[in-house]
């Protein structure tokens, strides 16, 4: 119950008090971390045990065999939040989520309608304070535990960040790309902004028709017309024009939203940027500074308990043979 209130209350000076209150145990702050740091010790070996098997060529063969048929739709998601290290200032922790695929009715907040839409379902989490490479192994790990590979379909959606791109294309390059709806906007948004002055009614008509074309899948066209329009602007202007069209050219095929909302895959990232939150209410309280050992041996706890997975996780770390 310690390691789990570790993972879960904002401070381990929090999950004090609620075993006092709750539980009638008077049990320090003090001892919880020390709780934490064995047990996250152990959960986190355990981790990297998976991640490494996982990574490992001609491992899958027998897990294959033993899911093959399996019509689930599973979905990964990459993102990253900063969080502040003691001596080290702050650093990015990388997160990655696997998701299930569901389709279901939904009311439509822009038009009030009924559609059958895409949402992701039983999020799990894995973090890593670090490079990307062992961020995209430690999401490989946990999406093949899921059953990817028997899938019967696949989607990775992300902003438009490289690294997640990289990890995506060496670890899930069969699946259906997607970049996030609201990233995407965003920088048509800006477009509109360069174009014809912030909060201009000019500006919202151009937003309103280009979101649509976007929508529509006309991403190339969209960059074609930025291009156009950065040959008539002052030079500051067209270079941020420019890397605009740029941005919807290099994405263009991950902006395919008409034909992904059809094909029943969701559009959006939420499910990690509520990942990347969740780490952070946990790790950026007031005045919080980790040390790196420290926040390592937490990370897969928050993980864990973010998933719904601790049970399971804290059932095999403590009935594993000691080292």
């Amino acid at each position: 119950m310690m390691v789990w209130l570790s993972g879960t209350e904002k401070s381990f000076a929090h999950a004090e008090d609620v075993m006092l209150r709750i539980g009638h145990l008077k049990v320090s702050d003090s001892s919880i971390w020390r709780r934490k740091e064995t047990w996250g010790e152990q959960i986190q070996q355990a981790e990297e045990t998976q991640r490494i098997q996982a990574n490992t060529p001609g491992s899958a063969e027998a897990f294959r065999a033993r899911m093959l048929g399996s019509e689930k739709r599973l979905g990964v998601s990459m993102d990253g939040t900063m969080v502040h290290i003691h001596k080290e200032g702050w650093k990015e922790l990388k997160v990655g989520c696997c998701f299930e695929i569901d389709a279901y009715p939904t009311r439509v907040k822009e038009t009030g309608d009924w559609e059958i839409l895409a949402h992701a379902t039983h999020n799990r989490y894995t973090a890593h304070l670090g490079d990307s490479e062992t961020l995209g192994q430690k999401t490989w790990a946990l999406a093949k535990a899921l059953g990817w590979q028997e899938a019967c379909d696949r989607q990775v959606i992300g902003d438009g960040s490289p690294w997640i791109w990289n990890e995506a294309q060496e670890h899930f390059f069969d699946a259906q790309q997607a970049l996030d709806w609201y990233h995407a906007t965003e920088h048509l948004a800006d477009v509109a902004t360069l174009l014809y002055g912030e909060e201009t009614p000019r500006a919202k008509r151009w937003y309103k028709t280009a979101k649509t074309m976007l929508y529509q899948g006309h991403a190339e066209t969209l960059s074609q017309a930025m291009t156009k329009a950065a040959s008539s602007r002052p030079e500051a202007v067209a270079a941020d024009l420019l890397r605009e069209a740029a941005y919807l050219q290099t994405h263009k095929r991950r902006m395919q939203y008409q034909e992904l909302r059809e094909g029943q895959y969701v559009i959006g990232s939420g499910m990690v940027e509520s990942g990347c939150k969740q780490f952070k209410a946990r790790f950026c309280g007031p005045g919080m500074r980790w040390k790196r050992f420290g926040i390592e041996r937490l990370i897969p706890i928050r993980a864990a308990v973010m998933g719904g997975t601790f049970d399971s996780v804290w059932h095999a770390v403590r009935n594993s043979p000691p080292n």
